[in-house]
């Protein structure tokens, strides 16, 4: 069953892609630009969430992978792949509701 819990919150995400393709990621998995994962500073790996792009109304689920960001203000950094899923690449960065989905 998929449902969301406590953890939804809104803030400024950013994305980060091609310049770290294939670096490991904090859980030890490597970087695909392409794949539709996120960098959150204290969920657990393998948390998925919902991720909304408040201006357009576009949605994406990912997967936590990585830590971050460690740019001041900002509360997720997507993949590439995950920022043009909700339209946010031209931008760089966009206000966004991200819901923790329950896990199956």
């Amino acid at each position: 069953m998929t449902g969301t819990s406590h953890a939804d919150s809104v803030g400024v995400a950013s994305y980060y892609g091609k310049e770290f393709s294939g670096r490991r990621t904090a859980n030890g998995e490597r970087f695909n630009p392409g794949g539709l994962t996120a960098a959150h500073r204290s969920l657990p790996f393998g948390t998925k969430l919902q991720v909304t792009n408040l201006r357009n109304g576009k949605k994406v689920v990912v997967r936590v992978t990585d830590r971050g960001p460690f740019a001041k203000g900002r509360v997720l950094d997507l993949s590439l792949g995950a920022a043009r899923a909700v339209g946010m690449v031209s931008s760089g960065t966009a206000k966004v509701k991200i819901e923790r989905l329950a896990a199956r």
